[in-house]
């Protein structure tokens, strides 16, 4: 999509590398949803939350879901949306449709009618159902709608995908644009401990990432969005954890292998010979409003610091393990549950692993990776 050249444009800018002239604005080349919204009458009624009925879309998301109450009427809603100045939408934004049926298909066309773009908006009922166990064994990876890197789905019982996985690869791509899919930070790879399993990597960013002073990214995956207007500006919030849960989670389990780098160094290629990298895997269940009932989303910056975080699960120092290894740790809550908040979706859960344990702050060892595979969260399923 155009967006990454116009992003990778914005960093050539900020590094000082253009120095011709722009004399005449050109026609917009993109088209993308910014943001999504649906107005009705009872709000009680439909959705969960009063903010569940506007949400930011991130760049690289083509599905919009709202989540709503299992007898809302979904037969005549009117979604408007924000998109990129100069482009076109059909159907026309704030048309009526009946979401009943399934989701609806929108298509945005550029200023300059070279790019179109299709965005699938549904609206959701969560399952009302509290599993004994939430399993994920990553055997579902598929190429990304413009073919350069891999994105997870799961499946549902009828067949239906869904992508609550993200990872930091669309970032990646605004530096190594050049890089085949095999070669990001987060694929998938055949040999899981059963299937499929996810292989991620701290890789070097080459020489914008090096003027950028983030000259590498580690490999992660991780429950929740990629944010990717942040990516350069705000790298940190650009990772956005955790989705909306009526789970109680009590213990955490995976399987994974490690293998650090070479050379640990910091954000400013100075290497420590004394540091050794080490991988991070953990889950965080976090109150997703907070006392003004205001929506909370935690990214990198406070996901394991935030006031809001009510139980964690952290296996941390992840060292070198050439077969694979399992761990089970229990949860440590740090609060007690509101079972009122709980019953409307007003926790969410986050789960991470990154093949360097502080690549957030643009450290840790090139060529580090990090496996995982069949990771479980056991879950009170007495609970409603």
């Amino acid at each position: 999509m155009l967006h990454y050249k116009s992003l990778t444009m914005v960093l050539l800018l900020c590094i000082g590398m253009l120095n011709s002239c722009i004399k005449d604005e050109a026609p917009n080349a993109e088209c993308d949803i910014t943001r999504a919204a649906v107005t009705v009458s009872d709000i009680a009624a439909t959705f969960y939350q009063a903010t569940d009925t506007a949400q930011t879309v991130s760049y690289s998301d083509s599905v919009i879901t709202f989540t709503v109450r299992p007898l809302a009427d979904l037969t005549a809603l009117a979604p408007r949306f924000s998109i990129t100045e100069g482009a076109t939408i059909s159907p026309t934004n704030g048309s009526v449709h009946n979401f009943s049926n399934g989701p609806v298909y929108y298509t945005l066309t550029s200023e300059d009618g070279m790019w179109k773009r299709r965005y699938r908006v549904q609206f959701s009922t969560p399952s009302n159902i509290v599993r004994d166990t939430l399993a994920y064994d990553f055997e579902h990876a598929e190429l990304n709608s413009t073919g350069n890197y891999y994105v997870w789905y799961e499946v549902d019982g009828s067949g239906q995908k869904s992508y609550p996985w993200a990872t930091g690869n669309p970032g990646f791509r605004l530096s190594s644009s050049t890089a085949k899919a095999e070669e990001y930070i987060s694929i998938p790879e055949e040999a899981g401990v059963e299937g499929r399993c996810v292989k991620l990597t701290t890789r070097s960013t080459g020489i914008f990432g090096q003027l950028a002073k983030r000259p590498l990214a580690a490999g992660s995956i991780f429950l929740g969005t990629f944010d990717l207007s942040q990516a350069l500006t705000n790298s940190l919030g650009a990772t956005r954890f955790g989705h909306p849960t009526k789970e109680i989670p009590l213990r955490f389990s995976a399987y994974y292998k490690y293998q650090r780098g070479a050379t640990y160094q910091d954000k400013q290629l100075i290497p420590y010979p004394d540091k050794q990298d080490y991988g991070h895997i953990y889950a965080v269940l976090y109150r997703n409003h907070d006392e003004a009932g205001n929506a909370v989303t935690l990214d990198g910056t406070n996901v394991l610091s935030s006031p809001l975080i009510v139980a964690i699960a952290s296996f941390d120092s992840i060292d070198n393990r050439a077969n694979w290894t399992s761990f089970d740790i229990p949860f440590t809550y740090l609060t007690t549950l509101d079972e009122t908040l709980l019953a409307n979706f007003g926790y969410s859960l986050a789960v991470v692993c990154s093949s360097s344990h502080k690549g957030s702050l643009f450290e840790g060892a090139i060529g580090s990776t990090l496996w995982v595979d069949k990771i479980r969260i056991t879950c009170n399923s007495t609970k409603q």
